[in-house]
Parts: structure tokens; C-alpha cells; sequence
């Protein structure tokens, strides 16, 4: 089931991000399992899709970074008509009419390209910012991915929890309803007072109530998996919405130490991805501060074409290249840059503590996650016995009853203990499941750190 996240997990990084789908989601057709689950989560879940857009974002403005250091091409142009009344004239002789001095009419079309060459290595600060920014949104969206996947195993595992409660609650009842004809017989022959009769409708009027918690639980927890799967539920669907579940609860064998546990979440987990690359662009975000410091040049080159000033047809061009140097230096504006670079270095240093921090709560995260696996793990061991010695106490009672050697009460009291060994182990079947998913998250089992190096 691992290996099959995964894949899921890299196929849908892998394909290109686009824009979300509005268009309702249904639910399933047929029972879905559990991986079948996660997969349809992947696709449809509202949060990750969001997330995607988000990746979108990140991706934007790592371009903008990218591009700071890139040459710039635009192009421009004018044109302009002036009334003669603002043209001077000038007369050169008494003879001759006064003369425009200037065209009425004027336009230019200039081509022109900008590199930056030098601002104090603020540039390269800004394409290892741009690798950083892509890191740090596919590392955080990787945690959102692992994050859903837990909340969709987990509302998964309640729902057939809710289903195991409801089979023990139905079949409590059966016993009960059973018990209730064998008084009514045995009151009919004489054998038995009319009290037990009146316990055993008692005992089976008492267990109608947990019977209802139980079905209404599993249309709750089906209605909070929908969700989680991003489904639109549809409203003709009533309160039973058509969502099945093809799985059981089943405990899957699972070992690990607490150290390899730890060490896992050291290398797999994408939070910390996330605080180190936070680390890092906060480290260029004092150098490119501190550039502004420093003097900054770039170069200019252009190719131009225009109508000409003294003659009035503008049919008529002057064209030409041109090619310049600018440079720019604020040598004093009263210690503003020297704010935000000591600024600059308090969010610096405030990210480097948030690394620390970030590895010491999921430290603490994996061994929670570790010591409630284990005592999940012992109780259901325990609750396994129970059950079995149980179901003999069951058999054992009946028969005794059955050959008018047992009382009522302990049928009753025997059937009282098998339904809560019952709903204990289904329940210890759940907290089993719910415990490896969350050590399993909290080692990052299931999500690989995939950073893309290259351009898109």
C-alpha cells in the first residue's frame, strides 16, 4: 500500500499543475478500498487541490527571481502632432516666406535590450532564491499530501469501524432476542418466573440505543470520508450516502525501532525540507539587501528608426544603434538600507532556530506516534485472547442453560462480556490501524522528497 501512495504521489507532482476543475465530483460507482481511496483523494481531495495552486504560485515568483538576472528586450514607440501655432518659424530673408523650423508630425520605433551586470551579487542571490522558493513548495506540498493521506486513512478506518460496531451491536441483539424466546418459553412451561421474562426484554430494549449510535456514527464518519475525497454528495442521496468500502479492519504485521523510526523522519520528512530552505532564503535575503549597499551597473544596446525633424514628409528616416552603461549608487539615505539588512538578519536568524524547532517536535512527534502504536499493538494482542475466551464462555453458558444448569444471569452476564470483547477488539482493529498510519506519517513513510532541479 506504501509503494502504491507513493506512486500516486509522484505521478500526480510529475504531471503538469493546471487549473482546478469545477465540475461536481461523484461519488464512487463501487466499494472502494483503501488504496483505491487514497488515489481518488489524490486526484479529487479540495485541499490538495488547492495545494496545486499553491505550487502554481511558488512557481511564479521562483520565475520572477530567475528572471532579475536575465537580459530584458522591449520595444517602444511614438507619434505625435503638433499644431502649427506651436511651431516656431523662421524667416530668412524679406523676400522669402517664414519657414517651419520644426515638423508637425514626429514618431520613433526603438528596439532595446537591458542586461544587468553587476548589483553586489544580488543577482545570483536571486537564482539560488528561485531554486529554494521551488524546493520549499514542493516540500510543503508534500506535507499536505502526507497530511490528507493520514486524514483520509484515518476517516477510512472509522467508517469500518462504524461498520464492525454495528455487526456487534446487531448481533448482541440477536442473542438478546434469542434469550428473550427462550424465557418466554420457559415461562410458558412453568420453569421460570415471569422476571425473567421482564429482564430479558429489558436487556433487549437496552441494547436498541447503541445499535442507533452506531448506524448514525457510520453515516457520520461515510460523510466525512466523502469530503475528504473531495466528493459533491448528491442531495437525493437522503441520509445513506451511496459511499461503500470494500476493506476490513485487519492488523497488518508492522516493526520498527524507535531509532530507525527517527532516523527516517530525519531524512524522509518534508517538513524539515521546508525550515532549511526557509533557513536558506532568508540568507539571501540579507545578501540581496546588502547589495543594495553597493553600486549597481547594467547595460543598454538598441536599435532605433524615426522620421526626420526638419522635413515635412515622414516617409523620410534617420535609423541607428545605440549602446550605454548605467550605474546606480545610493551613497547615503540616512541608514534605511542598514534597517532592512539588520532586519533582514533577525528573520535570518529567527529561521534558523525554526529548523532546530521544527526537528525537535517531530522528534517528539515520531515517539508519540511510536509509543501509541506500541500500546495499540499490546492491546490488541490482549483484546485477541479475550475474544476467544469470550465466544467459549458464550458457548458454554448456552449449553449449560440450555441443560437447566445455568441461570439467566449468567447468560445474560456472558453475553454482556462477549459484546464488549467484541467491541473492544474492533475498536483496539481501528486504534491499531490509526497508530502505524500516524508513526507512519510521522517517519514520512509513504512520500519521497522529489525536488526538481531542472527548469520547467
Amino acid at each position: 500500500m506504501r509503494s502504491l501512495v507513493l506512486v500516486s504521489l509522484l505521478l500526480s507532482l510529475g504531471l503538469p499543475i493546471t487549473a482546478a476543475v469545477t465540475n461536481a465530483v461523484p461519488l464512487p460507482s463501487g466499494p472502494l478500498s483503501l488504496d483505491q481511496a487514497l488515489e481518488f483523494a489524490l486526484a479529487h481531495n479540495v485541499t490538495l487541490r488547492k495545494g496545486r495552486q499553491d505550487l502554481e504560485e511558488a512557481q511564479g515568483l521562483a520565475i520572477q527571481q530567475r528572471a532579475a538576472r536575465l537580459p530584458r528586450l522591449a520595444t517602444t514607440g511614438a507619434y505625435q502632432q503638433l499644431d502649427e501655432g506651436r511651431i516656431e518659424r523662421v524667416q530668412f530673408s524679406a523676400a522669402q516666406p517664414a519657414t517651419p523650423f520644426l515638423n508637425n508630425q514626429s514618431w520613433n520605433a526603438n528596439l532595446v535590450v537591458t542586461q544587468p551586470i553587476y548589483a553586489g551579487g544580488k543577482y545570483n542571490s536571486m537564482a539560488r532564491s528561485s531554486r529554494l522558493t521551488r524546493e520549499a513548495a514542493l516540500a510543503s506540498y508534500q506535507a499536505l499530501v502526507a497530511n490528507t493521506l493520514l486524514e483520509v486513512r484515518t476517516a477510512y478506518s472509522d467508517v469500518l469501524l462504524a461498520v464492525e460496531q454495528i455487526v456487534v451491536q446487531e448481533a448482541s441483539k440477536k442473542l438478546l432476542e434469542r434469550e428473550l424466546e427462550t424465557a418466554r418459553r420457559s415461562l410458558e412451561a412453568g420453569t421460570v418466573p415471569k422476571f425473567n421474562v421482564l429482564r430479558a426484554e429489558v436487556e433487549l430494549a437496552n441494547a436498541l440505543p447503541p445499535l442507533i449510535r452506531a448506524r448514525n456514527q457510520e453515516r457520520i464518519f461515510r460523510n466525512t470520508l466523502a469530503l475528504l475525497l473531495g466528493c459533491d454528495i448528491p442531495a437525493e442521496s437522503g441520509v445513506d450516502i451511496p459511499l461503500r468500502t470494500a476493506d476490513s479492519l485487519k492488523a497488518e504485521p508492522f516493526d520498527v525501532s524507535v531509532g530507525a523510526a527517527l532516523n527516517a523522519a530525519w531524512v524522509r520528512r518534508p517538513e524539515i525540507k521546508v525550515a532549511q530552505s526557509a533557513s536558506q532564503l532568508r540568507h539571501e535575503e540579507v545578501l540581496q539587501t546588502r547589495a543594495d549597499l553597493l553600486p549597481s551597473v547594467s547595460g543598454t544596446a538598441g536599435y532605433g528608426v524615426q522620421n526626420r525633424n526638419f522635413v515635412r514628409d515622414i516617409d523620410r528616416t534617420l535609423d541607428g544603434w545605440t549602446v550605454g552603461v548605467q550605474a546606480n549608487w545610493m551613497l547615503f539615505d540616512f541608514g534605511q538600507t542598514q534597517a532592512k539588512v539588520n532586519m533582514a538578519r533577525a528573520r535570518e536568524e529567527r529561521a534558523r532556530l525554526e529548523v532546530e524547532d521544527v526537528r525537535r517536535r517531530i522528534e517528539l512527534e515520531v515517539r508519540t506516534a511510536f509509543s501509541l502504536f506500541t500500546e495499540s499493538k499490546e492491546v490488541l494482542v490482549s483484546q485477541t485472547r479475550v475474544i476467544e475466551q469470550a465466544e467459549e464462555a458464550v458457548r458454554l453458558v448456552t449449553a449449560r442453560a440450555d441443560a437447566g444448569s445455568s441461570t439467566q444471569l449468567e447468560v445474560l452476564s456472558a453475553q454482556t462480556a462477549l459484546k464488549l470483547s467484541r467491541t473492544q477488539y474492533s475498536q483496539a482493529l481501528r486504534d491499531y490501524t490509526v497508530a502505524r498510519a500516524k508513526l507512519e506519517r510521522a517517519m514520512g513513510e509513504g512520500v519521497r522528497l522529489v525536488i526538481e532541479t531542472g527548469s520547467r
